[in-house]
């Protein structure tokens, strides 16, 4: 299908597991092909004008994670409300989009309904863009809680990692389609991970074995990837393997099965071959 005008694939890398400073991580990201970066917003000042000023520097385009983690929901969602002013407002670099790691899957449906009252307030003041992710032990952990909140916000935008969800099943979703088809719809950015019913992480995308789980996955993006090309929008992806023990790992020494960087990258070119 040809793209609409205004079409363009944006691939974002991950910090997560790299050992070294922001400088060295957006040079290391600059270098190998990346478009951009998407990391958690830091607690500390410094570290914020560090990964902000580095990314300025080489370009980049920057997104960032948002979340609260107390158990209790109020405490959650002042923090969460905290974070996501402060990324959005930020003067240095503007985010392309903030990833909410939204309330928790034990919190009650209004309580984690308060997230995404939260985050439609903060975009229309702002602008930025804010996007739910499909997180295990998040508001959206699971596809069919997922469909009942985006019945109830039709305006609702996804992060779509949708390998939780075959972890969170125990399935590749076959008895899940409507979900799926709802989610897929309401999808702004995903992240280019692949699951499977026993882990939300293959071992290895190059290694034969995950054929046909690696096909599933990439028919579910290309749907996305449809609607954005057809509408003219940018696709934003994140390569997002993760370290151990995300990344399986040999035992006693806990040393990974395979690098992760060349991992991502991998999924990288994948992405660009079949989405550029």
């Amino acid at each position: 299908m040809p793209a609409g005008a205004g079409f363009q694939l944006l691939v974002m890398a991950t910090n997560w597991g790299f050992n070294g400073t922001a400088t060295a991580f957006c040079e290391k990201a600059k270098q190998d092909g990346y478009d951009g970066v998407e990391v958690l917003w830091p607690a500390d000042r410094q570290q914020q004008e560090a990964i902000l000023t580095a990314a300025k520097k080489q370009g980049l385009k920057i997104a960032f994670l948002c979340r609260g983690d107390e158990p209790d929901w109020k405490q959650q969602l002042e923090t969460f409300r905290t974070v996501t002013a402060g990324a959005a407002a930020n003067t240095i670099l503007q985010p392309l989009y903030i990833n909410c790691h939204s309330g928790r899957d034990f919190f009650e449906e209004e309580q984690n309904q308060s997230f995404i009252d939260v985050a439609a307030g903060l975009e229309k003041q702002t602008g930025v863009k804010m996007y739910h992710e499909t997180h295990r032990s998040r508001m959206l952990f699971a596809a069919h809680i997922t469909k009942k909140f985006i019945n109830k916000n039709p305006s609702l935008k996804l992060t779509l990692d949708i390998s939780h969800w075959c972890n969170v099943h125990e399935s590749m979703l076959e008895d899940q389609a409507g979900a799926v088809a709802a989610a897929l719809e309401h999808t702004a950015h995903f992240h280019a991970r692949i699951g499977h019913p026993e882990g939300p992480q293959i071992n290895d995308p190059r290694a034969p074995e995950w054929e046909a789980t690696i096909k599933q996955h990439f028919a579910w993006w290309d749907k996305i990837a449809e609607r954005k090309r057809r509408n003219g929008e940018v696709m934003t992806v994140l390569t997002e393997f993760g370290p151990p023990t995300y990344m399986p790992a040999q035992p006693y020494t806990q040393q990974p099965v395979v690098d992760q960087w060349a991992v991502n990258l991998y999924m990288m070119k994948m992405l660009r071959q079949r989405y550029q």
